[in-house]
């Protein structure tokens, strides 16, 4: 795709394509104006009913883990709240949303935005072999919910895994993404990475990966520079994807 950032030496096979959530496939402000909010006012709530159970206990652990000190439920409560207002990328907020979010979704209060344009590209890729993943800085578990729980029914049959800050770090650094083309037994030059945020493609693109940002059609702010900007996923499924066994390229149809 001219103008896309591609590796020097690198090759045309497209062997997985990792995908951004928010902005990208999904809408930033369904993420900002329902999930954020919905989750808001249950932090407390949530805290409270599972005092002393696993689930509570391990919320407290992951708030002293990631701030080097203990706290009890209060003082921890306080920090959740803080990182919520500010949109902190906690992990410990991360874990807590994405656990008020699965009820939410349980009780069929919630759905997964999904644009309509990427169930039939997670489709193409799927037939093509090429492998489809998330990275988000939700919660692998909620990204998992967020795709089982779409207006397009569940998706999840159509990828192949998911990492999040907890499994891989954060999303602005390019040891993120090698850790991914690592775990994923790929050459970074052979993988795609599709986001919304200029400061996470350029950490993929330091690491070897290619890369395409995602403006989409309600999304006002201005492209990512330096990485070829699209407005959905529908042109980049010309891209070759993996050779079978006899060298060749499986069909684009």
């Amino acid at each position: 795709m001219p103008g896309s950032r591609q590796p020097q030496g690198a090759g045309n096979e497209l062997r997985a394509v990792v995908l951004d959530i928010e902005g990208t496939t999904g809408s930033l402000s369904h993420v900002r104006a329902v999930l954020f909010p919905y989750a808001r006012e249950r932090l407390a709530p949530w805290l409270g009913a599972h005092r002393g159970t696993a689930a509570g206990q391990e919320i407290l652990r992951a708030v002293a883990a990631h701030t080097g000190r203990a706290h009890d439920e209060a003082g921890a409560l306080a920090l959740l709240e803080q990182w919520a207002d500010a949109d902190v990328k906690a992990p410990p907020l991360k874990m807590l949303q994405g656990l008020i979010w699965a009820d939410g979704y349980a009780a069929g209060e919630l759905l997964g935005h999904v644009y309509p344009d990427v169930p039939p590209a997670l489709e193409h890729w799927k037939a093509r072999g090429t492998g489809r993943f998330v990275y988000s800085s939700g919660s692998v578990a909620a990204q998992r919910d967020w795709f089982g729980h779409t207006a397009h029914g569940d998706l999840r049959p159509l990828l192949d895994g998911y990492f999040d800050l907890t499994t891989t770090g954060p999303k602005a650094d390019a040891d993120s993404y090698r850790a991914i083309a690592a775990d994923l037994g790929q050459a970074p030059g052979d993988l795609l990475f599709v986001s919304d945020v200029g400061a996470e493609l350029d950490a993929a693109h330091t690491a070897g990966w290619q890369t395409v940002a995602v403006r989409r059609p309600d999304d006002e702010r201005p492209a990512a520079p330096g990485h070829t900007t699209v407005s959905s996923l529908t042109p980049l499924l010309s891209r070759p994807g993996p050779v079978d066994a006899a060298g060749h390229h499986a069909p684009a149809g």
